[in-house]
Protein backbone atom coordinates (compact mmCIF):
# COMPACT_ATOMS: atom_id res chain seq x y z
CA UNK A 1 0.00 0.00 0.00
CA UNK A 2 1.27 3.38 -1.00
CA UNK A 3 0.68 6.39 1.68
CA UNK A 4 -0.12 9.41 0.94
CA UNK A 5 3.12 11.24 3.16
CA UNK A 6 3.05 14.40 1.42
CA UNK A 7 -0.59 15.08 3.25
CA UNK A 8 0.54 13.10 6.60
CA UNK A 9 3.36 15.35 6.74
CA UNK A 10 1.22 18.51 6.05
CA UNK A 11 -0.29 17.66 9.47
CA UNK A 12 3.10 17.66 11.26
CA UNK A 13 5.86 19.84 11.86
CA UNK A 14 9.66 18.81 12.35
CA UNK A 15 10.87 20.55 15.62
CA UNK A 16 14.51 19.23 17.07
CA UNK A 17 13.93 16.02 15.13
CA UNK A 18 10.49 14.92 16.46
CA UNK A 19 7.10 15.50 15.12
CA UNK A 20 5.12 18.44 16.17
CA UNK A 21 1.64 19.66 15.05
CA UNK A 22 0.03 22.82 16.66
CA UNK A 23 -1.56 21.25 20.21
CA UNK A 24 -5.20 22.95 19.19
CA UNK A 25 -5.18 20.05 16.36
CA UNK A 26 -3.73 17.51 17.77
CA UNK A 27 -5.68 14.12 18.06
CA UNK A 28 -3.29 11.78 18.43
CA UNK A 29 0.49 11.86 20.39
CA UNK A 30 2.54 9.10 19.53
CA UNK A 31 5.79 8.89 22.06
CA UNK A 32 8.31 6.23 22.66
CA UNK A 33 10.38 3.72 20.27
CA UNK A 34 9.59 5.93 17.25
CA UNK A 35 11.81 7.71 14.36
CA UNK A 36 12.17 11.64 16.02
CA UNK A 37 10.89 9.76 19.28
CA UNK A 38 7.45 12.16 19.41
CA UNK A 39 5.09 12.74 17.03
CA UNK A 40 1.54 14.68 17.40
CA UNK A 41 -0.63 13.96 14.52
CA UNK A 42 -3.72 16.18 13.55
CA UNK A 43 -7.25 15.10 11.78
CA UNK A 44 -5.60 16.01 8.80
CA UNK A 45 -2.43 13.69 9.30
CA UNK A 46 -4.50 10.87 10.26
CA UNK A 47 -6.87 10.99 7.69
CA UNK A 48 -3.83 10.87 5.01
CA UNK A 49 -3.16 7.14 6.17
CA UNK A 50 -4.48 4.43 3.97
CA UNK A 51 -8.55 4.34 5.54
CA UNK A 52 -9.26 0.72 5.98
CA UNK A 53 -13.06 0.01 6.82
CA UNK A 54 -14.29 -3.11 9.12
CA UNK A 55 -18.16 -4.35 10.10
CA UNK A 56 -17.88 -5.95 13.30
CA UNK A 57 -19.66 -5.74 16.59
CA UNK A 58 -18.77 -5.02 19.81
CA UNK A 59 -19.01 -5.51 23.75
CA UNK A 60 -20.15 -2.19 24.61
CA UNK A 61 -22.36 -1.53 21.35
CA UNK A 62 -25.77 -3.59 20.15
CA UNK A 63 -25.57 -5.45 16.76
CA UNK A 64 -22.94 -5.03 14.34
CA UNK A 65 -21.12 -1.49 13.13
CA UNK A 66 -18.95 -0.30 10.20
CA UNK A 67 -15.95 1.31 11.59
CA UNK A 68 -13.33 3.57 9.07
CA UNK A 69 -10.12 4.35 10.18
CA UNK A 70 -6.56 3.16 9.65
CA UNK A 71 -4.40 -0.01 10.35
CA UNK A 72 -2.53 0.67 13.72
CA UNK A 73 0.74 -1.31 12.20
CA UNK A 74 0.10 1.77 8.92
CA UNK A 75 0.59 4.26 11.85
CA UNK A 76 3.40 2.44 13.37
CA UNK A 77 5.03 1.62 10.38
CA UNK A 78 4.84 5.01 9.17
CA UNK A 79 6.51 6.21 12.18
CA UNK A 80 9.39 3.74 12.57
CA UNK A 81 8.10 2.18 15.36
CA UNK A 82 10.39 -0.43 16.93
CA UNK A 83 9.44 -2.28 20.44
CA UNK A 84 7.30 -5.05 21.35
CA UNK A 85 4.07 -3.11 23.18
CA UNK A 86 2.19 -0.05 22.85
CA UNK A 87 0.48 1.56 25.76
CA UNK A 88 -2.67 3.05 24.44
CA UNK A 89 -4.17 5.92 26.85
CA UNK A 90 -7.71 7.32 26.83
CA UNK A 91 -8.85 10.77 27.85
CA UNK A 92 -10.06 9.35 31.14
CA UNK A 93 -6.36 8.15 31.65
CA UNK A 94 -7.43 4.38 31.33
CA UNK A 95 -4.53 2.50 29.99
CA UNK A 96 -3.75 -0.48 28.48
CA UNK A 97 -0.48 -2.52 26.87
CA UNK A 98 -1.33 -4.19 23.49
CA UNK A 99 1.47 -6.14 21.82
CA UNK A 100 2.45 -4.82 18.47
CA UNK A 101 1.67 -8.55 17.85
CA UNK A 102 -1.51 -7.94 17.66
CA UNK A 103 -1.42 -5.19 14.73
CA UNK A 104 0.49 -7.81 12.43
CA UNK A 105 -1.84 -10.44 13.26
CA UNK A 106 -5.10 -9.03 12.94
CA UNK A 107 -6.45 -5.89 10.95
CA UNK A 108 -7.19 -3.87 14.21
CA UNK A 109 -7.82 0.16 13.49
CA UNK A 110 -8.16 3.22 14.51
CA UNK A 111 -11.61 4.37 13.88
CA UNK A 112 -12.42 7.94 13.39
CA UNK A 113 -15.84 7.14 11.90
CA UNK A 114 -18.75 4.55 12.65
CA UNK A 115 -21.67 3.85 10.84
CA UNK A 116 -20.71 6.81 8.31
CA UNK A 117 -20.83 9.37 11.31
CA UNK A 118 -17.26 10.65 12.83
CA UNK A 119 -16.78 9.47 16.06
CA UNK A 120 -17.30 11.89 19.05
CA UNK A 121 -15.47 12.71 22.52
CA UNK A 122 -19.36 11.90 23.61
CA UNK A 123 -19.61 8.33 21.86
CA UNK A 124 -16.18 6.54 21.81
CA UNK A 125 -14.56 9.27 20.05
CA UNK A 126 -12.63 11.10 18.80
CA UNK A 127 -10.32 7.90 18.06
CA UNK A 128 -11.33 4.29 18.88
CA UNK A 129 -8.96 1.30 18.72
CA UNK A 130 -10.83 -1.22 16.99
CA UNK A 131 -10.26 -4.86 16.57
CA UNK A 132 -11.82 -7.32 13.73
CA UNK A 133 -13.75 -9.79 16.47
CA UNK A 134 -15.80 -11.13 14.45
CA UNK A 135 -13.29 -12.21 11.53
CA UNK A 136 -11.87 -14.21 14.13
CA UNK A 137 -12.83 -16.76 16.99
CA UNK A 138 -9.15 -15.85 18.70
CA UNK A 139 -10.67 -12.28 19.41
CA UNK A 140 -13.74 -12.93 21.23
CA UNK A 141 -11.22 -13.67 24.36
CA UNK A 142 -12.06 -11.38 26.95
CA UNK A 143 -8.30 -10.28 26.67
CA UNK A 144 -8.70 -8.54 23.66
CA UNK A 145 -11.99 -6.54 24.97
CA UNK A 146 -9.69 -4.62 27.11
CA UNK A 147 -7.81 -3.46 24.41
CA UNK A 148 -10.51 -1.09 22.74
CA UNK A 149 -9.54 1.77 23.84
CA UNK A 150 -12.12 4.57 23.29
CA UNK A 151 -11.52 8.46 23.37
CA UNK A 152 -7.96 7.20 22.79
CA UNK A 153 -5.77 10.14 22.46
CA UNK A 154 -1.91 8.78 23.20
CA UNK A 155 0.50 5.79 22.29
CA UNK A 156 3.52 5.12 23.25
CA UNK A 157 5.58 2.80 21.94
CA UNK A 158 8.01 0.26 24.23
Amino acid sequence: MRMRTGALMAGLMLVGGAALADRNDVMLQVTGQIAGGVAALTRDALHALPSVTIETSTVVTDGVHSFTGFLMRDLLDHLGAEGDRVTAIAMNDYAVDIPIADFYDYDVIVAYDMGGEALTRDDKGPLWIVYPRDDHDALQDIRFDYRWVWQLYRLDVQ
